[in-house]
């Protein structure tokens, strides 16, 4: 089966390992734009705009493709998987209207409101007046969340009320909402979706603030962990009968079948189960430990969703491995990103038995006519490990990191750690 998959991260660097790993010849795949990284694994299309709905169908009808596996949320929220579709091709990503309930923070709380799905309390707000008036009603924490798509910069959760209203201004343009503070364990659950049905994969947690014990401003994720031996049993049956199930329903009652990676970022509260945001994509960096994990065939799994065929799809099966990923971010960020800077050791690293999923990462040619690896942006690598148990995992990826040189580079010391004890 022909594949062509959208996007230059870590997140598509992690598919295209797990198809591999799965089943799916290397030449069958098509990777656009890719990165460094990902074209060690398959060929790069770099040229190629993914969020260009006529230059993506074009390539696709001249080159065969059966499957397009659309990665980040910027192709779905353009049009492409519709124009895509519209051809005849299978595709795995949502419409640009169901791709909404990524896209408008204000949308997904209507769905939710009207599938019955548990979410905290809201508030949009057009200007910093009702902000205000509507971080007074709530409190602290001030959970300050821009409508549109922010590249996961759009949330600040802060007791700071200045920091909290620069905030809102920031992103007042796109709308905002106000949200109640929920406190309790996150979990990402995933749920490929047809439509009309739904699949879970397995959970995982990721961590979203900077630095270690969760300081720091909020990232798009420095790292994630699966399983989650803490979560209650019947978690994932609970979460599929409650909440992804009747949002896919929902959206098929508006016109907008849902198909594709239903994200559902979930928070264990002493009321219950809330939903605190969907993603119509695989989140990064959870799709680095969930598919590394996975041992059924992804393609499979993927175009059975994407023909509208679900009901006949195996069930996902994943190691018992345990697997963690911790992510090397460039000097200044979230904030900023370092300039262009050389990356050494990765071949060290990856001899120690880690997988690293390259998320910005360039080839530079040097005076002497050499190729160097470069950094070209905020999150530059995922490094994963896998083992029999969390402190195994842990050590693995540490020592996969210790291996890797980048000038000015941080990463989180503490992934999985209060599971490895």
């Amino acid at each position: 089966m022909k594949i062509l998959v959208l996007g230059a991260g870590a997140r598509e660097h992690a598919i295209v390992k797990a198809l591999i790993r799965t089943g799916t010849a290397k030449g069958d795949l098509i990777v656009a734009p890719g990165n460094a990284g990902i074209a060690g694994d398959a060929h790069c299309e770099p040229q190629l705009n993914p969020n260009d709905p006529l230059e993506v169908t074009k390539f696709a009808l001249e080159h065969g493709i059966e499957l397009a596996i659309i990665g980040p949320e910027a192709p779905l929220v353009a049009g492409v998987s519709d124009a895509l579709r519209d051809q005849g091709i299978a595709v795995f990503g949502p419409s640009q209207k169901a791709a909404a309930l990524e896209g408008s923070k204000s949308f997904a709380k209507e769905v939710m409101a009207a599938a019955g799905v548990p979410t905290g309390m809201a508030r949009e707000c057009s200007n910093l007046a009702e902000v205000e008036d509507a971080m007074d009603e709530f409190g602290a924490p001030y959970v300050i969340k821009a409508d549109g798509l922010a590249a996961g910069k759009g949330v600040i959760v802060t007791s700071d009320r200045a920091a909290a209203l620069e905030h809102a201004a920031k992103f007042i343009e796109m709308g905002i909402l106000v949200e109640e503070f929920l406190d309790g364990q996150e979990v990402s659950l995933f749920f490929l979706a047809d439509g009309k049905n739904v699949l879970p994969l397995t959970p995982a947690q990721d961590f979203k603030r900077a630095y270690d014990n969760d300081e720091g401003p909020n990232t798009g994720g420095m790292g994630a962990y699966s399983p989650l031996p803490w979560l209650p049993e019947g978690f994932i049956e609970e979460v599929e009968r409650e909440v992804a199930l009747p949002t896919v329903q929902e959206l098929a009652k508006l016109g907008a079948p849902f198909v594709g990676l239903l994200y559902c970022g979930l928070i264990l509260t002493k009321r219950g189960t809330r939903v605190i945001e969907f993603n119509a994509r695989f989140g990064d960096p959870e799709t680095q430990v969930v598919l590394r994990r996975l041992i059924t065939p992804l393609s499979t799994l993927l175009y059975k969703a994407a023909t509208g065929h679900l009901e006949t799809a195996p069930q996902p099966e994943f190691s018992n491995d345990v697997a963690i990923t911790v992510v090397l971010a460039s000097e200044g960020y979230p904030e900023t990103a370092a300039p262009n800077r050389p990356i050494y050791g990765l071949s060290d690293a990856e001899a120690k038995g880690v997988e690293v999923c390259h998320a910005a990462t360039a080839f530079n040619e040097t005076k002497d006519g050499e190729e160097v690896l470069v950094a070209t942006g905020g999150r530059v690598l995922s490094v994963v490990a896998t083992g029999k148990n969390f402190a195994r995992a842990r050590a693995h990826a540490y020592e996969g990191l210790k291996q890797i040189h980048l000038e000015g580079s941080h990463y989180r010391n503490d992934i999985a750690a209060k599971v490895a004890n």
